[in-house]
């Protein structure tokens, strides 16, 4: 694997929770699997300074050790400490910051870079990137913007103009946490490595596709983000659109950053913009209860929508999304629903409730499956269900898995584009975004613990969701 060159990473937002929970550990597992460069040094930044280095050394210490667990090494910590500092800074000021950069840089030696990660609200993302330009920083530098990547399409498109004023586009790395799990990784490989999958993947074989990410817990302490983004900005223009697009789009010539987009970008003009009569809106009973939350909020804290594609491929068949806060199971399925037989032969088959469907299970321990219909062991000829089920996690060895930003920040370093998002895309999911967003449907209330309103459990049909099972 190619090893990155030295490198100094800027982290700004660094006391907030996607450091702790994400970037410091994601930084950490990778030094000590050795694939950080063999020089480097990484600076937090913010507006609020956490006190001295060594005060934000241990805070960030304290934070490795409840996300880790018995995973936290002291020995490697100790070493991997020494190359933490912090600097305060902000769109108004960034020399200070500017200053230490290049102190790290001059001492990591001439071919050393900077990698800058902005983790901020999309309002304050135009001003940061106006400090990186003026003090310097952005010279030769790769910056990675963390999602949602402005609020809407004019947003989006004063955001892009900004960036590249200061920034040519291969300099810019779009995150999206999911591109960056081996199970959606592993779509790639399983449609185009095997030619019997890619020769079923249109609608003469596939009826209907499910993309489905509830989750259990709530807002857990980010009313602030909710509040100001929602979960449709916050999931379906992101995450789930982007799961879409590796499920939907067309076999590349080859797997490489320039043609992944590309054909991504055909898709998502392909992608018919969003009726919002065909989509959910829902708020878990209590959220108005939650600190920080206007007791008069219509924000959404659950979406379900019906999405179709107006190509060959795919004319026909409808992509169900869901996704929510506080619901019943937090899971990552995909469902890939084939169609029925044309006729039903056996016993038992009409009460079987469902034909054969393919199922990705996007957790860190993937999972493949495929229900098939079986003969039930007996004197008859009747059928039940049964399951293939491939565990990637148990087939390779020696091999352990890298956790998404694990694999992003790896990339980022290597100058790799490949599982990044292009300005283009994000605009184009803006504009199917956009009926939703000047005309959003009625934000609809469900119990905690549940499977969100009513109405969106109906959204399928006679089928319904496949989670719950």
């Amino acid at each position: 694997m190619k090893t990155p060159q030295p490198h100094v990473l800027v982290l700004f937002g660094a006391t907030g929770d996607l450091a702790r929970r994400k970037l410091f550990p994601g930084l950490f597992r990778l030094y000590t699997a050795k694939m950080l460069p063999e020089g480097f040094a990484i600076v937090g930044s913010g507006r609020h300074s956490p006190g001295t280095d060594d005060e934000f050394r241990d805070r960030i210490g304290d934070a490795l050790r409840d996300t880790l667990g018995d995973d936290f090494d002291d020995n490697a910590w100790r070493e991997f400490a020494g190359s933490l500092s912090f600097r305060t800074s902000s769109a108004d000021d960034g020399d200070e910051l500017a200053r230490h950069v290049r102190d790290q840089r001059e001492s990591l030696g001439d071919d050393a870079r900077t990698l800058l990660y902005l983790s901020v609200p999309p309002g304050a993302m135009t001003g940061m990137v106006g400090m990186l330009g003026e003090t310097g920083l952005a010279d030769g530098a790769r910056l990675v913007l963390e999602k949602p990547f402005g609020s809407d399409l004019e947003s989006s498109r004063e955001l892009n103009a900004a960036l590249h004023e200061v920034f040519a586009e291969e300099q810019i790395f779009r995150i999206d946490h999911f591109l960056g799990k081996e199970a959606v990784q592993n779509i790639l490989v399983f449609r185009f490595a095997n030619g019997l999958v890619e020769s079923l993947w249109n609608h003469d074989h596939i009826a209907y596709v499910q993309i489905d990410i509830p989750e259990t817990i709530g807002i857990e302490g980010r009313a602030a983000f909710m509040e100001s983004t929602g979960t449709f900005r916050d999931m379906v223009s992101t995450h789930l659109l982007q799961v879409l697009g590796f499920l939907a789009m067309e076999p590349p010539p080859e797997i490489s950053a320039e043609w992944l987009r590309a054909e991504k970008h055909k898709l998502y003009r392909s992608l018919r913009p969003l009726d919002p009569e065909k989509v959910v809106f829902g708020q878990y009973e209590g959220y108005r209860g939650e600190e920080g939350v206007d007791d008069a909020s219509d924000v959404e804290t659950f979406v379900a929508l019906e999405a179709r594609i107006d190509n060959w491929r795919w004319q026909g068949v409808p992509f169900y999304l869901r996704t929510g806060k506080a619901l019943a199971q937090t899971r990552r399925t995909v469902t890939i629903g084939l169609q029925e037989p044309p006729l039903a032969m056996f016993t038992g088959e009409d009460d079987l409730g469902g034909g054969n469907e393919l199922v990705f299970e996007l957790t860190e321990q993937p999972q493949l499956t495929l229900e098939l219909r079986a003969k039930r062991p007996g004197a008859d000829l009747s059928v039940g269900k049964a399951a293939l089920t491939l565990d990637t996690a148990g087939i390779f060895d020696g091999v352990e898995p890298l956790e998404a930003y694990q694999k992003l920040l790896l990339d980022v370093m290597r100058g790799d584009h490949t599982l990044f998002s292009s300005a283009a895309e994000i605009e184009r999911l803006w504009e199917v975004c956009e009926p939703v967003l000047e005309a959003p449907p009625k934000v609809l209330p469900y119990a905690k613990g549940s499977w969100g309103p009513e109405a969106a459990l109906r959204l399928p049909g006679e089928r319904g969701w496949r989670v719950p099972e």
